[in-house]
């Protein structure tokens, strides 16, 4: 695959790739650590994967990471999984997301924007006193680093300021969204084992009130782990009986104390999507986290005091912890907490004009829909401070791109990206200085060594293989909560090529360096940017008595869109009646959450499994992707082939 030929859709100019913070780190880097000075982007980044040491002490220098005690080398072991990076230092991420506060007090952190659309500023001094507070509290309350603290919170200026005092005080940060049920969370918070609960009474979505204080007190029962429940009133309600008032424990006027912790003490943990089983429990360091996204926002982005960053994002999935370190840049954050589309589709393009978003991130799926929708930002709204839109959660088509030209602005920067929950970040995707190709990601992340691979371990350059990373990056996770051995890791990622991270895409490397995303080489569900585990669909379903066995698959379509059926085993007797269909929605949707609702449910003859009774759903997607059966999966495989003619014939009737 290339595009060598053509013209690109968007080139920097002269100016832009001069004033540009990679343009400056390059220099800069030549001067004092061996980086080429000439060949722009492309030998910059041969030399961050080749000299990965040299590269990483260049991010801490340039960005003044501080460290409390130095460390003794960059990367004591490079092997994966189990690098160990910057051993010795010390230091505290939330110290340095808050480092513009002593210069620029009064400027603006946070800008929150609830469905009315207008935003709410809260300044650098307000949200250091907030977090100092709150941080005096929680140590008050018996937290202590290595305590895991947890949020049941949308996306809300109280969410920042609680993960914030949290790894000020060495805790473990982990959030979910209020949209999922209580099974879904806690699925994922009792394997971690919360002290702190942080929890909203409800959120407002598409105008309406959602209560959630049943719950809560859900939650509350499930957890036994907790030593309290903080009371966040949304909707404007008393606390429950026992639970502490948000008001009361963010009051005091105290600067934070912050926790000098080791460089790969933990900061978070986020969760996989629980495709086969409990969600993965990832675990990320403080000092990861904070390196590599200094460089990703600071570098990739180029973000810094004068810009205003907007992603549209909820508390449960990675790009929230990402949007928050924008902080760390000394960027205004924008927290926008409703519906996509409140009260029209259009509602995105209306927070970034009222924001002043200069780099506005959405999702590909919200881009098409807007395309769909016979949206037009440009001549609706003033955009004129966005420099760049972002788009992840899946690859944006190639219309996508146009639409984005043609709709927003001509001289636009375009970044598509992609990475991952594992990461918390991108593999590939932004470069201020590069130009940007219709369909096709800019270029690999500094640090990053980025391949395709066919299955021997062949590198491919203009040809569709898997997602390899050869290097370790710092923000890989340190191990997976509840894995002692490290094997439930290692089978994640270093199952297929060992000692090299594979993470579960099909991507295309060009001959100019671009890469083209294709989609998931497994069965993960994607869905507008936020990545479900089929397992939590599986567990509602077949509690029905109707439903002996069900199948979901996820499916990227060649329009950008999204399908996603659900394929249902009737038990003997049940009619996939309207009655039926409509409690199986309804089921999905109250204890999961609105997105995991199919777009089509579908009667089928029986599911298919391996010999070992494992539901087949890689299979199935790559037949209703028109992939023929022979080659789709192995016969000697599978429990009973004759099943699958149903996919492959369902396959040929959409495509027909």
């Amino acid at each position: 695959m290339t595009s060598a030929h053509t013209e690109p859709l968007w080139q920097p100019d002269e100016e832009r790739v001069a004033a540009a913070a990679v343009t400056r780190f390059q220099s800069w880097a030549a001067e004092r650590h061996g980086a080429p000075a000439e060949g722009g982007y492309p030998a910059l980044h041969r030399w961050s994967v080749e000299e990965l040491e040299s590269f990483w002490q260049a991010v801490t220098e340039w960005f003044d990471i501080r460290f409390s005690t130095p460390y003794e080398r960059v990367l004591g072991d490079r092997s994966m999984p189990g690098a160990q990076w910057f051993p010795g230092a010390t230091l505290n991420y939330a110290e340095h997301a808050l480092r513009a506060a002593v210069e620029r007090p009064h400027d603006t952190a946070l800008l929150h924007v609830d469905e009315t659309h207008e935003p709410r500023p809260i300044t650098w001094a307000e949200l250091r006193r907030q977090v100092g507070s709150l941080a005096a509290e929680l140590r008050s309350l018996g937290v202590r680093p290595g305590d895991r603290v947890s949020g049941y919170l949308p996306n809300i200026p109280e969410a920042v300021t609680a993960l914030l005092a949290t790894a000020a005080v060495g805790a473990v940060w982990t959030s979910c969204a209020p949209d999922f049920g209580a099974r879904s969370v806690l699925d994922r918070f009792q394997q971690v084992e919360p002290v702190v609960l942080f929890a909203v009474d409800g959120y407002r979505y598409g105008g309406k009130e959602h209560d959630r204080r049943d719950t809560v007190a859900e939650l509350r029962a499930e957890l036994p782990t907790l030593r309290a429940v903080v009371h966040i009133p949304l909707l404007g309600t008393e606390p429950p009986e026992g639970a502490l008032a948000w008001a009361d424990l963010t009051s005091a006027d105290v600067a934070p104390v912050f926790e000098q912790v080791d460089f790969s003490h933990p900061l978070w943990v986020l969760y996989s999507s629980g495709t086969t089983g409990l969600p993965k429990a990832i675990v990320q360091s403080q000092g990861g986290i904070l390196v590599e996204h200094f460089k990703q926002l600071g570098l990739h982005c180029d973000l810094g005091s004068e810009d205003v960053f907007f992603w549209y994002t909820s508390t449960g999935w990675m790009m929230w912890n990402f949007l928050v370190s924008g902080l760390l840049t000394g960027t205004t954050v924008v927290l926008y907490d409703g519906s996509p589309g409140h009260p029209d589709t259009a509602a995105q393009w209306r927070i970034a004009e009222r924001t002043r978003a200069t780099l506005y991130g959405t999702s590909a799926a919200y881009v098409m829909a807007c395309a769909k929708a016979d949206v037009h930002p440009a001549r609706d709204f003033d955009l004129s401070a966005i420099g760049c839109v972002a788009t992840t959660g899946s690859p944006l088509p190639p219309d996508g791109f146009r639409w984005l030209h043609d709709e927003v602005r001509e001289d636009l920067w375009i970044a598509s990206v992609s990475g991952g929950t594992d990461v918390c970040s991108c593999f590939a995707g932004a470069v201020p200085t590069l130009p940007v190709h219709i369909g096709e990601l800019q270029a690999a992340g500094l640090g990053t060594d980025l391949q395709s691979w066919d299955p021997s371990g062949k590198p491919l350059t203009g040809e569709v293989g898997e997602l390899v990373v050869t290097n370790p990056m710092p923000s890989m996770p340190i191990y997976f909560w509840n894995d002692p051995d490290g094997s439930r890791y290692r089978d994640s990622y270093f199952e297929m090529f060992p000692g090299v991270w594979r993470h579960g895409d099909w991507i295309t490397i060009t001959d100019h360096g671009s890469v083209v995303i294709h989609g998931r080489s497994d069965s993960t569900l994607n869905r507008q940017g936020v990545r479900m585990g089929s397992a939590d669909i599986y567990e509602a379903v077949e509690r029905l008595p109707e439903v002996r066995e069900s199948l979901v698959i996820g499916l990227e379509e060649p329009d950008g869109g999204y399908w996603m059926p659900l394929f249902v085993h009737l038990a003997e007797g049940a009619t996939l009646d309207e009655e039926l269909i409509n409690r199986i929605k309804r089921t999905i949707r109250s204890e999961l959450s609105p997105r995991h609702v199919p777009d089509d449910i579908i009667e089928v003859p029986g599911v298919p499994h391996t010999l070992t009774g494992k539901r087949i759903e890689v299979p199935v997607k790559r037949l209703l992707q028109g992939t023929p059966l022979s080659k789709a999966v192995n016969p000697g495989s599978v429990d009973n082939l004759d099943l699958l003619h149903f996919y492959e014939n369902l396959a040929r009737t959409r495509r027909a």
